[in-house]
């Protein structure tokens, strides 16, 4: 019996080409979500699923030649016409710029279609986990026992560094709204929630305003775009609690409860907000829907590498002389992004310290990695951290390095939950241990002291939180350590000098 794994952002079962062989549909008990990645994961599957008599599905219907050069994406490509505000991003606007444009020609295709377009895509999750969205969202599509079925848009975006989504809902909302539908469609939903971050009160009030646009022009609602399709979509606002970013807390959220992870099985699929099956998605991945079924799944996968296909949303912030938010090609060179769209480093290349690539709870990784790392999955994988929400965090060697991974920290133990002791009191103790790292009063035993402690938080949470934590530590240790000793030293000489 294959056996495979099973992540919170998405649940596993065998595909029906692989049923059809007589394989019976399992799916794999989490052993620890956190221990084994889901990137590396979703790179074993195709060696996974070769079983004898079967053949493995790719992506594309044949073999093209690989390019071996990744951006810059042409406007014409550019999926987020609207990503600065410089267009009206009212319905009259939206359809200007090709939004609704044939949606009920794609509604009335049915999921199937949809499913089989996205699948074709290579699009894989944008909030971080990078599971593929055809093979999550074809959960949704089996039988139904009666319950209804529903879509949540998780639009809690609290990691720091990130502000992608934001930028999607503040100028581009009817993206959302149609590509809710359309993955409702894919999953036979009954309705979407979009869970918004209680601080983004202009981001929740623009997409309402688009809401209620697509309700009047029939959109939404009953015989949604005249498909015989009924869809409604809401809006839920949070409570500033980071924690909620994680699909279980939402979805307690959601419901009326603290937000705090569940234990899994049962997972979201089979039962989620209100006990009934849910797919929880992240903004990017489903406002990109609407674009791949009108252009094709084709289109989108002749951007990027194998298994890293498509454009994505980079934030680059930090030191850099004009941070700013950019749709690029995936796969596109870290320095090339860095340089083309936020006018390089403060002082220049060299002046470069380190960057962290994916958002606040990604490893870090020095300027030596950074010239030649390409942003993507696999590769940033391979450079030991993760691309994560594609943040792009520049650091110069202005910045004190130390100090920041210690923010970060205190930043994480301010929105642990509580509910697993190992993130409640081990991010309590990393971020004292971290304090003193900042001056250097420590000895160098407590760098692997610390590197040990972040390990037994890590893959022993029910939540990714724990991980999300630890890392940016190791990352620090594995990259800094000559630092963290030359402050230690410094501290201990001081010392020395004063008592002498």
């Amino acid at each position: 019996m294959l056996k495979l794994l099973y992540d919170s952002d998405r649940d596993f079962r065998l595909p029906f080409w692989l049923r059809k062989q007589g394989h019976e549909t399992c799916t794999l008990k989490m052993a620890s979500l956190c221990r084994i990645s889901t990137s590396r994961i979703v790179a074993a599957l195709p060696r996974i699923l070769q079983l004898p008599g079967t053949s493995v599905r790719t992506n594309t219907t044949e073999a093209k030649p690989e390019k071996t050069k990744y951006g810059p994406l042409k406007d014409e490509d550019r999926i987020f016409t609207n990503l600065y505000g410089r267009h009206d991003w009212g319905i009259k606007g939206a359809m200007g710029r090709g939004d609704w444009y044939k949606t009920k020609e794609i509604m009335d295709k049915g999921h199937d279609w949809i499913l089989k377009e996205i699948t074709t895509s290579g699009l894989r999750g944008r909030g971080g986990a990078g599971f593929p969205t055809g093979m999550k969202w074809g959960f949704m599509n089996r039988p139904s026992d009666g319950r209804p079925k529903y879509l949540v848009v998780n639009a809690d975006e609290g990691e720091p560094g990130t502000c992608k989504d934001r930028e999607i809902m503040r100028h581009d909302p009817h993206k959302l709204v149609e590509g809710c539908l359309i993955a409702g469609r894919a999953m036979r939903a009954q309705a979407a929630y979009i869970y918004i971050r209680g601080e983004f009160y202009n981001e929740a009030s623009n997409l309402n305003v688009a809401i209620k646009e697509a309700y009047k022009a029939g959109f939404l609602g009953k015989n949604a775009c005249g498909s015989g399709y009924d869809f409604d979509v809401f809006v839920h606002r949070g409570a500033g609690a980071y924690i909620c970013g994680e699909e279980t807390s939402l979805i307690e959220s959601l419901e009326g409860k603290a937000g705090k992870p569940r234990l899994k099985p049962p997972f979201p699929a089979d039962v989620g907000v209100f006990g009934c099956p849910t797919t929880v998605a992240n903004v990017e991945t489903v406002a990109v829907a609407p674009v791949i079924c009108r252009r094709s799944g084709d289109w989108f996968a002749s951007f990027g590498r194998e298994r890293n296909r498509g454009t994505k949303l980079f934030n680059i912030s930090g030191h850099v002389n004009n941070p700013t938010t950019v749709e690029e090609e995936m796969s596109i060179p870290l320095r090339e992004i860095i340089e083309r769209h936020a006018g390089g480093v403060i002082g220049g290349w060299d002046n470069l310290l380190a960057v962290i690539p994916g958002g606040s709870s990604t490893p870090l990784i020095p300027k030596s990695v950074c010239e030649d790392v390409m942003m993507d999955f696999d590769a940033l994988v391979q450079a030991q951290t993760s691309l994560g929400t594609a943040a792009i965090i520049v650091m110069n060697k202005d910045a004190d390095v130390v100090r920041c991974i210690s923010r970060l920290i205190e930043f994480y133990k301010h929105e642990s939950c509580g509910q697993c002791t190992p993130c409640r009191e081990g991010t309590g103790w990393m971020m004292k241990i971290m304090t003193r790292f900042e001056s250097g009063n420590a000895k160098p035993e407590e760098i692997d002291m610390l590197y040990e402690l972040s390990k037994q938080i890590e893959g022993h949470t029910i939540c990714a939180l724990g991980d999300g934590a630890a890392w940016p530590v190791q990352g620090l240790i594995r990259h800094f350590r000559p630092e963290l000793e030359r402050r230690m030293s410094d501290f201990a000489k001081k010392q020395q000098a004063a008592t002498a």
